[in-house]
This record gives C-alpha cells, sequence and structure tokens, in this order.
C-alpha cells in the first residue's frame, strides 16, 4: 500500500499534467501580440516622429542583431544528448558571432554607404586590425558604433521595445513551449539567415524606392505593412513547423 507521501507525490504530478494539458489546449498567443506591438513603432515613428527610409533601415537592421543575440541564447540553451555537446555548442556559437557579425558588419556598411551615412574603412581607423576572423566582429562593432551616431534619438525606445518582443519569443516557443528539445545547434547556425535575407532584400528595395521619391509617408506607411505582414508570416512558419513538448521544465520539476 503507498505511503502518504508517495500519494502526495502522484497528486501533485496529476494535477500538473491538468494544468499543462490546459495550457497546451489554450497556445497562448503572446509571443505574437507582441510581435505585432513591437512593429506599430515603426508606424508611430512615420506618423508622429517624422521617420525617413533610412530610419526604417536603420532600425529593422538593429532588429537583425536582436534576432542574432537571442539566436546565441538558443545555441547555448538546446538540449544535447551527451555532455561533449556542450563544448560543440561552445564552437557553434563562437562560429556564428564570426559568420553573422561579419554579414551583419557588411550589411551595415552597405545601407551606411547607399545612405551616404558613413563609409567602410573608416571603422577600422584609429585601431590596428583584430587578429583573423577576429576581424569581423571588430568591423560589426565599429559599424554599431557608426549606426548609433547617426540614427535619431526617439530610436533608442523602439530598440528596447524589439529586444523585449523577441525576448517574449524566446521564453515562451524555445523554453517554455520546449523547442530547446526539438532542435540542435546545426539547425540553429542557420536559422537567422533566412529571415533575414528574405525580409530586407524585399526591405532594401522598397526604401530605396521610397528615398529617391524623398520618403513619402504613405509609401513609408506601405513598406512597414508589408513588413509586418511578412515578420507574421515568416514567425508563425518558424514555430508552427516544429514538433514541440511544452512545460519540459515543470514535467522534470514535478517528477523529482
Amino acid at each position: 500500500m503507498p505511503g502518504p507521501e508517495l500519494t502526495t507525490n502522484e497528486n501533485v504530478v496529476s494535477s500538473a499534467g491538468r494544468l499543462m494539458d490546459v495550457f497546451r489546449g489554450h497556445r497562448s498567443n503572446i509571443p505574437l501580440i507582441s510581435l505585432l506591438a513591437a512593429n506599430t513603432i515603426p508606424l508611430w515613428g512615420v506618423l508622429f516622429l517624422g521617420w525617413d527610409a533610412f530610419s526604417i533601415v536603420v532600425l529593422y537592421w538593429a532588429e537583425n542583431l536582436i534576432i542574432g543575440f537571442y539566436n546565441i541564447l538558443k545555441i547555448a540553451f538546446v538540449k544535447v544528448p551527451r555532455p561533449p555537446g556542450h563544448l560543440a555548442k561552445l564552437f557553434f556559437i563562437f562560429f556564428f558571432i564570426i559568420h553573422y557579425g561579419g554579414f551583419m558588419g557588411v550589411h551595415g556598411i552597405f545601407i551606411l554607404f547607399l545612405f551616404k551615412r558613413g563609409q567602410g574603412p573608416a571603422f577600422l581607423s584609429g585601431s590596428a586590425p583584430w587578429p583573423c576572423f577576429l576581424v569581423f566582429v571588430q568591423l560589426l562593432l565599429g559599424v554599431i558604433r557608426q549606426m548609433w551616431l547617426v540614427m535619431p534619438d526617439g530610436m533608442r525606445l523602439p530598440l528596447g521595445i524589439f529586444l523585449a518582443s523577441h525576448g517574449v519569443s524566446f521564453v515562451h516557443n524555445f523554453l517554455i513551449r520546449g523547442e530547446y528539445a526539438s532542435t540542435n545547434p546545426q539547425k540553429l547556425m542557420g536559422q537567422p539567415y533566412a529571415r533575414v535575407v528574405v525580409m530586407h532584400i524585399a526591405l532594401l528595395v522598397g526604401c530605396f524606392g521610397v528615398a529617391a521619391l524623398n520618403s513619402p509617408v504613405f509609401l513609408l506607411l506601405v513598406l512597414v505593412a508589408l513588413k509586418t505582414i511578412l515578420d507574421v508570416e515568416l514567425h508563425l512558419r518558424e514555430h508552427r513547423s516544429r514538433q514541440t513538448r511544452p512545460f519540459l521544465f515543470l514535467k522534470r520539476f514535478v517528477k523529482h
């Protein structure tokens, strides 16, 4: 006959299981709501703060940096089958920082050059190049510094909002819903590129056309709306395609 302690544990596990079933069936849309709320910020900037095409592109370029930051956290938190896998994660994190950092650095120089807000070689002047592939990180830091100097003051708060929005998605989808247990570092390495490349080809083409027309408000609003639709579609496709195990952390905690 089971003792009172065992019975209590079984009741706790059963209650937790029922609670998890309720949440699983509900499937909260908090990350999507957060994403939509963050995407209203450029609309506000265009309508009330006088943002032009350059301001929009810089904000979305900075958002890609935020996506890369959270991707590093994903690689760090992803579940690996054996302890040596944690050493492999360190390699993937280092490689991602170099590769994605170089990609974002060159992308940033391209934006600054075409909008005549700075030139690439100036970002490395005054300091010796960092050794080997670390020069790409140095380049990215120089571009970030230049972007920070030329962006409008009113964009600091929107950047914080985008950081919070992607943080909500990371916590809710990757940690709570258990996406960390259904992927691996190799998949995560290439994940941001699909979103960044598709979105920014469309944005850059659109923004340069808008800039050539002196950034009329109507076209800027159309551009922001198209970006928001594309953002939502990519978000839904990314998280719909994964087999998740919701509340895996809670299950382990209750069982022990």
